[in-house]
């Protein structure tokens, strides 16, 4: 049986900053290669030239280049759609930027091309490869805390919104459409279950047109609570990742993975000395004693973010399943739809 991997050639539609991150990533994969790429700007042609790339001349050149296997969507959000329908009916695989589109019902259109051109749509939901994303989830799934209850999840910055287009609502601008995706991915492959319940609501700090952050609380049928969180005027920001179980407590507070695990180590000892604050005392606040906690560190989990086009490609041979499939894809849409509407009505919002 013969083993060996075939030689991939992909396009890149749109190479702005994701654009060339991935034609960064693709030289250091095996067997995938950047054949050329296609942007309405001249400048980015031009780097693409200067790179060794063809500078195709238009859109209608790359589908119509038979030597282009995959096709990768890089451009702003609100033409994701008609790029990948296109690609697909041209009889390329495709691999779509997230968020894969504006709503559901062209996510729907999307995967109906799909099945009709078979071939494979993938949407690069990379933040799965996040090392601080694994650990938790592995913390997690070994029950390290015991019977976890709440999780936070927060991605804080103080830039504000580029000052691109993902200021403007047309092209598909604001933080849940930009970094929700990516928070609600994740905790739907952390948290097993539906989501019953959904509250939301937006800041417009910098931003009147997009929401510029956003905290959203979701009810697991399992009575686990998550909170996330995503803002971009925060001068001090809040752990990455906050997990509480029943025997103990988790924490990451940032991407360079600096944290730890605090867990139970005796029940039986309650006994507490109040502390004295400036106004009072508390017992019921009192820290535990250092005999009855263990601080360990966390469970770190590397990865390989290339394993992202390594797997795409095993699927087209037919040699892998796909890890990012698409009802996956439609449930974080359907999800920031619920949100959405979450924020506007001011309400709780049923799911699932």
């Amino acid at each position: 049986m013969d083993t060996k991997s075939r030689q991939f050639n992909l396009a890149i539609v749109g190479l702005g900053g994701m654009g060339n991150w991935h034609r960064e990533t693709i030289e250091r994969i095996d067997n995938l290669q950047v054949c050329g790429s296609f942007d309405i700007k001249p400048a980015r042609q031009q780097f693409a030239k200067d790179h060794g790339l063809v500078p195709y001349e238009s859109f209608e050149a790359v589908l119509a280049d038979p030597k282009v296997d995959i096709v990768l969507c890089a451009t702003p959000n609100d033409v994701h759609r008609e790029i990948v329908v296109r690609s697909l009916q041209a009889g390329k695989h495709v691999v779509c930027e997230k968020p894969v589109t504006l709503s559901s019902a062209d996510l729907q259109a999307m995967i109906d091309a799909s099945k009709q051109a078979d071939r494979l749509f993938v949407v690069h939901q990379n933040r799965r490869w996040d090392e601080d994303f694994l650990t938790m989830k592995k913390v997690f799934d070994e029950g390290l805390l015991g019977e976890v209850f709440r999780i936070e999840s927060r991605v804080h910055g103080s830039r504000g919104i580029p000052g691109d287009w993902r200021q403007e609502k047309r092209h598909g601008g604001g933080m849940i459409l930009d970094w929700g995706v990516h928070t609600l991915d994740q905790m739907l492959l952390l948290v097993p279950g539906k989501v019953k319940k959904v509250y939301a609501s937006v800041t417009h700090i910098t931003n009147e047109l997009v929401d510029d952050g956003f905290c959203a609380e979701l009810t697991f049928e399992s009575g686990l609570r998550a909170l996330l969180e995503v803002g971009t005027s925060n001068f001090v920001s809040l752990p990455r990742w906050y997990m509480l179980g029943r025997d103990g407590t988790a924490v990451i507070h940032d991407w360079s993975l600096k944290g730890e695990m605090v867990r139970i180590t005796d029940w039986s000892k309650n006994d507490a000395v109040p502390i004295r604050t400036a106004a009072g005392l508390t017992k019921t606040m009192a820290p535990r004693t250092k005999d009855t906690i263990h601080t360990e560190p966390l469970p770190i989990v590397k990865s390989d973010i290339r394993d992202f086009y390594r797997n795409v490609m095993a699927t087209i041979e037919g040699k892998a399943e796909i890890v990012v499939k698409l009802d996956q894809v439609m449930r974080v849409m359907k999800l920031m739809e619920a949100i959405f509407a979450s924020a506007e009505r001011q309400q709780v919002v049923d799911f699932e």
